[in-house]
């Protein structure tokens, strides 16, 4: 058979038009599918930032890494961390080329939102023992009622001792409801607005329905519910003031549709980021001292000592130079972090045919069509938005390029219809080059979020070769 000659045009299109293709046109499947496999062992494990930063300081050290305060001697090809309050890491490799030459990092968010509990939760009304909540980050609050829950975190008593609380992640476990309105009596809830559905007052948690076997007692249940912490945990009522107990969903990850092109579970924006980029990490043989970053509190403003605004990453950068021997001023510092590069590690929305009017279908970024390119976040006119330089976003997608990384570029929905940020506009505060990239998700926010499998592998291919940069 003869072979099709190309017309003109098409010869000038695919010169000079960017092609579209699938994610999983670029590498092998069997490589996506392990690495995916991975990926959902670790959602299943951390499902709270505790969790997330306990995991990484485990296998790092495991990995030969080694917390920065005990190091003395700077060593090409050292690894250091450094864990501030369990709720923030960072890790670096030392590179040829030293921490004045400037850094490249990879930033990322350990935390998601979720529902916390009030200070004083625990009260009993009509026979029911029930938990008040307050939620944490931006959600849907009427996707988190009816659904099963874990509840996992910390509590510190009177004496200070720490108590591990993790209920419902185990099959013999019980789980936790915000039970919803019956349909049948829901016709005024049924005309609130979207957000109004359900109220933040609303999401109080099942927890008990058995009363202590007392009389003179009033609230039977509520007792029997302390008295089961009490037993089980030493708890008393009032170490609950001294806790961060969280609630999130009670779902396994799992394989979703039938050619299991993509993964269903909570937490991936932006725990996706944190795994991705922790495993280039470790196998990183960089030239530049490179750094992952974990921070807190995004989902909230990045604030706090543990968030992107803190403190945290000058005083870990002071410590690289006092191992290169470099006089730790403010002006070296700036110098370092004007040097330095970035990419801000984080999910973005994809396009949802469902509701495609939020969307622009040429602006909007594909599930399963690789890595996105976010020049800038922020909303409306661009408001609180990092923006990043043309030169940078040059760099990075020649990076992608020449690595045969897919890439696309979008936004998060129409102008005017929302927006969103991340931790990028505090790092790019202190000088840096910084751009938002990652994979795109369906469902952010929500309970049980998706991703593909394909994204996932191609994100860590693109951050693997940003830490083995050159130059």
């Amino acid at each position: 058979m003869a072979k099709e000659t190309k017309t003109k045009g098409q010869l000038l299109q695919k010169k000079l038009s960017k092609i579209d293709k699938s994610a999983w046109e670029f590498g092998k499947k069997q490589e996506i599918i392990l690495f995916s496999k991975d990926y959902k062992d670790f959602l299943s494990e951390c499902k709270t930032e505790r969790d997330v930063a306990e995991f990484l300081v485990k296998n790092a050290r495991k990995e030969g890494f080694k917390d920065i305060d005990v190091v003395r001697k700077y060593k090409e090809g050292l690894k250091v961390y450094s864990v501030f309050n369990k709720k923030l890491v960072v890790l670096g490799i030392l590179g040829k080329k030293k921490p004045s030459d400037g850094l490249k990092i990879i930033g990322s968010h350990l935390d998601s939102p979720r529902i916390d509990l009030k200070p004083n939760p625990l009260y009993e009304d009509q026979g029911i023992g029930l938990l008040k909540t307050h939620y944490y980050g931006g959600i849907k609050k009427y996707q988190w009622v009816n659904v099963p829950l874990e509840l996992k975190g910390v509590v510190f008593t009177n004496d200070e001792k720490k108590i591990d609380i993790s209920i419902g992640s185990k099959k013999e476990d019980p789980v936790f409801v915000i039970s919803d309105l019956l349909p049948h009596l829901g016709k005024d809830q049924a005309n609130r607005k979207g957000y109004k559905v359900v109220e933040g007052e609303e999401l109080n948690v099942l927890i008990g329905n058995i009363p202590f076997e007392d009389e003179k007692i009033e609230e039977k249940v509520k007792l029997n519910i302390l008295k089961i912490l009490n037993e089980q945990y030493g708890i008393k009522e009032e170490d609950l003031v001294s806790a961060e107990l969280e609630l999130v969903p009670a779902l396994e990850p799992r394989d979703v549709g039938l050619d299991r092109s993509m993964i269903g579970g909570y937490g991936q924006d932006d725990r996706s980021h944190v795994f991705i980029s922790f495993k280039a990490l470790l196998t990183a043989n960089p030239t530049y001292t490179v750094l992952t970053c974990f921070f807190d509190k995004e989902e909230i403003g990045s604030e706090s000592s543990t968030g992107a605004q803190s403190l945290f990453l000058e005083n870990f950068v002071s410590k690289l130079l006092d191992l290169e021997g470099c006089e730790v001023k403010y002006s070296t510092l700036s110098e370092v972090f004007r040097k330095s590069e970035v990419l801000s590690a984080d999910v973005d929305g994809a396009f949802n045919p469902t509701y495609p009017d939020v969307h622009d279908p040429k602006n909007s970024t594909r599930l399963g069509h690789g890595l996105c390119l976010t020049k800038y976040t922020g909303s409306g006119g661009k408001y609180n938005a990092n923006d990043a330089h043309a030169e940078y976003v040059s760099k990075i997608r020649t990076l992608y390029n020449q690595n045969k990384v897919p890439w696309q570029a979008g936004e998060l929905g129409k102008v005017d219809f929302g927006g969103g940020g991340t931790i990028a506009a505090y790092l790019a505060h202190r000088g840096m080059n910084v751009i938002d990239t990652g994979i795109s998700v369906l469902g952010m926010h929500s309970p049980y979020e998706i991703s593909s499998k394909a994204d996932i592998y191609q994100a860590f291919r693109a951050f693997s070769a940003f830490l083995n940069l050159k130059k």
